[in-house]
């Protein structure tokens, strides 16, 4: 039968049964989860981190747990508890002076930017970096204030996983984002002759190219897609209709 918990028992509560190499232990093993939870992270992307940062965000875990355990159970001694908040917030500042000092440092831990539309065009391996879908990007790009693919000169997935949009002064014809592709299918271009001024566009990632070149069902160069659409410009009311 367990001994009886006496309360207010304070070598139990600031340092249990521990000896004291087993702290140097908790060091180690807590760089080592951290190190370990962060190229985890990486692997998954940036898609569940938000506004925060790589480190940051792995900062609130760490300490999320740390801090979460020591005051509900009896045998985790405090001191052990305060030497893996130490070690993480050590680490976390470490990385964070090492990070401002060295951008390649910075790219190892937090990533980079990377492209996911160039001139009117989804990026199919800009967003296979990323996990990230066609109907992921489009739903960014609609929320930035983009109808149409034509509209976009360059977007770029930031480290934080959010997306930085930059217009076109004059836009280009391209493949309508309004309304969405789930709540109207783009309208299918079947034949040169229904395209007016002989533009299509794919219904996928939005490459524009004469209708001649790619109907009836040719795959697309960028996606390899077989499906077409009418090259619209933005506030245009009729799909294809250009200026």
């Amino acid at each position: 039968m367990d001994d009886p918990i006496i309360p207010f028992d304070l070598a139990r509560m600031f340092v249990g049964d521990h000896p004291a190499l087993f702290y140097l232990e908790i060091v180690v093993r807590t760089g080592i989860i951290y190190l370990y939870t962060l190229l985890l992270l990486r692997w998954i992307g940036s898609r569940s981190v938000a506004q925060l940062s790589m480190v940051d965000f792995l900062l609130v875990i760490a300490l999320g747990s740390a801090v979460g355990d020591a005051p509900f159970y009896p045998d985790v001694p405090l001191l052990a508890a305060m030497a893996v908040i130490t070690t993480v917030i050590g680490i976390n500042k470490g990385i964070d002076q090492i990070t401002e000092r060295w951008n390649g440092a910075a790219r190892v831990v937090d990533g980079a930017a990377i492209a996911v539309v160039s001139q009117g065009r989804l990026l199919p391996d800009g967003m296979a970096r990323r996990d990230f879908s066609a109907l992921e990007i489009t739903s960014m790009l609609r929320r930035a204030g983009i109808s149409n693919l034509g509209q976009v000169e360059a977007a770029y997935l930031e480290p934080n996983g959010g997306l930085s949009v930059f217009r076109r002064e004059r836009p280009l014809p391209g493949l309508r984002i309004v309304p969405p592709a789930n709540v109207q299918p783009p309208q299918p271009l079947l034949h040169p002759g229904a395209a007016i001024e002989g533009r299509a566009c794919c219904t996928n990632c939005g490459e524009l190219r004469r209708a001649e070149a790619v109907l009836p069902d040719r795959p697309c160069r960028t996606c390899g897609n077989p499906r077409w659409t009418h090259a619209a410009l933005a506030g245009d009311s009729e799909p294809g209709l250009l200026n």
